[in-house]
Order: structure tokens, then sequence, then C-alpha cells
């Protein structure tokens, strides 16, 4: 086997990864170490699979959460944020959110640390997996969330404060607002420069896996210069750098009478609130959905429901120069070492991962296994009490059953 080597970047934005790639992980606290040990056995075998000894992944761990703090005394130690930017591909498990002291969120202090401005979210039905939708597999959407601005910028001040006060005073004063005494005050930041270029990454996805549309999902009848902004640039960075290949909803009936041309993406737009409804009534029409922060996390969380819950659902986080893929759920303590929970958001954040180095075929044998062992009624504790006729695995077991059908 080839000595090990890191995944490089080339100078036109692609990456080079080498046959036997050095990949950083983190475990993960709570249930982390176990859905870890079963996506890395999964992911191990699929990549065997697709590629015999030709290939193979060198995983390195890092630290953050519980476990750093352990030994660190830090949550987010400076090493792992240098090897995930110097490795430019890294994969996690769930991480806890120090309570009464350090970050807000571990999650959102690693993706605005390393400017991970996309959060980039599948949502994919998988039968027999139990849902309230009475047709599930219409659902077939990416959710592309922005990711460093909007209100998980987390600029605030608390109700009383000396600091809400003084820019309550400026806002009445200066700027004529009306504001209830004594409120807590956010501030809502959005900017031309990170809306065109999450919109633009949407777009690229859409343009690449020969999806029909992207959809801007805002509220500007209401908050016209940040929400109604995100929709103005969102259709300028679509004409400025993909003019020849899109296409306004408006133009589409005005000159090609509905039917878009072929290798042409459709550009629309629809207020948060009707999207909601859309969404459950009419999924088949929606294939790329780019929104901000807020919206993104109600609306990604709210179609992973619709396909069977957070525990199918995967995730990456992705920058220029750095991707992170994680599991979209939390860290549910209690269940921590029990071996019991549901791997598959992990396992299929890991072939996102796959199909971001390249290495489709390893990606495919993870999806087209899983959902064999689903179909087979081989399921966790969550799936199996809904599922008559299930059997019930342990995570671990799960793991090795989806393994065991690579190839089939």
């Amino acid at each position: 086997m080839e000595k090990p080597s890191q995944v490089t970047i080339n100078s036109d934005g692609t990456l080079n990864v080498p046959d036997y790639p050095e990949i950083p992980f983190i475990e993960g606290d709570g249930i982390g170490p176990d859905i870890w040990r079963a996506t890395r056995l999964v992911l191990d075998r699929a990549v065997t699979a697709a590629f015999g000894g030709a290939r193979a992944i060198q995983w390195i761990e890092i630290l953050a959460g519980e476990k750093a703090h352990a030994r660190t005394g830090q949550w987010l130690p400076e090493e792992t944020l240098a090897a995930i930017e110097s490795h430019v591909i890294a994969i996690k498990g769930p991480l806890t959110t120090p309570i009464g002291e350090g970050m807000r969120s571990l999650n959102v202090a690693i993706r605005q640390k390393l400017d991970l401005y996309a959060c980039v979210r599948p949502v994919r039905y998988i039968d027999p997996v139990p849902s309230p939708m009475r047709s599930p597999e219409k659902i077939d959407m990416v959710v592309f969330r922005e990711n460093t601005e909007d209100l998980y910028a987390g600029i605030e001040w608390a109700s009383g404060s000396e600091e809400a006060e003084a820019l309550s005073e400026f806002l009445k004063t200066r700027m004529g607002a009306v504001l209830p005494d004594g409120a807590g005050i956010g501030i809502k930041p959005m900017s031309a420069k990170n809306t065109k270029r999450l919109v633009a990454r949407a777009i690229a996805y859409a343009l690449d896996h020969g999806l029909p549309s992207v959809t801007l999902m805002h509220k500007g009848n209401i908050m016209k210069f940040t929400e109604g902004a995100f929709n103005r640039w969102g259709y300028e960075v679509a004409k400025e750098r993909f003019g020849d290949r899109t296409l306004t909803e408006a133009e589409l009936y005005d000159r090609y009478d509905g039917t878009a041309p072929e290798g042409k993406v459709v550009i629309k737009d629809r207020i948060a609130d009707m999207l909601f409804q859309q969404v459950l009534l009419r999924p088949e029409e929606y294939s790329v959905i780019a929104c901000p922060n807020l919206n993104g996390d109600y609306l990604s969380d709210a179609l992973a429901a619709q396909v069977g819950g957070l525990g199918m659902a995967p995730g990456a986080n992705l920058s220029d120069k750095a991707a992170v893929f994680e599991a979209t759920h939390g860290t549910a303590p209690k269940y921590a070492g029990l071996d019991k929970v549901n791997p598959s958001s992990l396992i299929l954040s890991g072939a996102m991962m796959l199909d971001h180095m390249g290495w489709q075929p390893a990606a495919e044998q993870i999806r087209r296994a899983l959902q064999t062992t689903v179909r087979a009624g081989t399921v966790t504790y969550d799936l199996a009490r809904q599922i008559p006729g299930a059997r019930e695995v342990s995570c671990s077991a799960f793991a090795e059953a989806v393994a065991e059908n690579m190839g089939r």
C-alpha cells in the first residue's frame, strides 16, 4: 500500500484525492462513539467493495467536545481546526453544547471558524421507513442553508442589559424605531457576498446533478432588506455566473411554455411559509432549495420528519477550502454506550463524503446496502417499533448487516 497522504485542493478548486487519504474524524459525544464505530465499519467495507485494495481511508482521530475538554481543558482545540483545514475533509459525530461555560454551540463554532458557509442537507425517502406522508417517495430535495450569518451570527443583547438599553435608545431616537420597553435585541445580518456564494453553490450543484430547479426560500414580503435582499441577490448571482444555463420562472412560461430546455436550471422563489406548505402538498416540484440560516434550519428538519426523522438525514458543512460531514441529530446521552441507536444519519453523511471525494462507487454501495437492509426489516429500535414484522438489532449489528449487503 502506498504511504497515506492528504487531500489537497487544485488551483481550479477541484480536489486532488490520493488513493490512501488521511481523513480526520471527531468521534462525538453521547451516542457519538457508538454511531462512529458503526459508520467506520460501513465506510471501510464500502471502499473495499468498490475498489478492492486499490483505495482505502486512513483515519486520524481529532478532538472536540467532552473528550477534548477532558484531555486538554478545551472544548474545541485549535489543533482540531488546523487538522481539518490541512486535511480538507473531515467527518464528525454529534457534539454536546457546553452548559454554563464555553461557546454557545460547538457545531456553530466549527462552521464559523472554518467559514463553512454552506450547510447541505439532502432529504430522500428510504423505503419502508415509516413516514407521516402518504407519498414520501416524492420527497427528493437538497437544502443549501447559509451557515455564517442571519440569526445564527449570534449578535444579541439581553433584556435590561446596558448594551440592549443603549442600542434601544439609539434605534428609537436616531432611527425612528418603535420598540417595547426592556426588549432584548438581536441583529440579523445578511450580505450580498455570503448570499451569492451560497446560492452559486446551490446552482452549481443543480447543474452538476441534472436537477431542474433551484428555489430561493425567503420572507422578503416582510423583511425586505434582509430576506428580500437574499432573494434579489440570488437572482443576481444566477444571471451573473450562470446566465446561459439558468432562466427565471417567468421566462420559463413566457418563452418556453412551461417546459425548460435541456441543460437549463429554473430559478424560482417562494415565501417561507408558503414553501412549508408546498413541500407537503407538492414536493415533486422542488429539487434544490437555497435559504438563509434560520429558514434552512426549520425546513431541513421538517423535510427530514417527512422521510422518517433526523436519524435518516445526512448533512455536510462546506466552504471553498474544507468540508465537514456530520450526523444531523443530537448526542442522546441517555443512550450513550448502549449500542442501541440508529447510525444511518452518520453513515449516509459518510456516503456524502465519499461523493465529495469523487469515490461515487463506494457511496452507491452504501446507499444500496442500507436500502436493502432496511427493506429486509433489519433495523434499530426506533424503526423496529414502527415497522410490522421488523427484526430489532443493535447499532453495531445494523452496521454489520449493511456491510454484509455490500455488492448484492
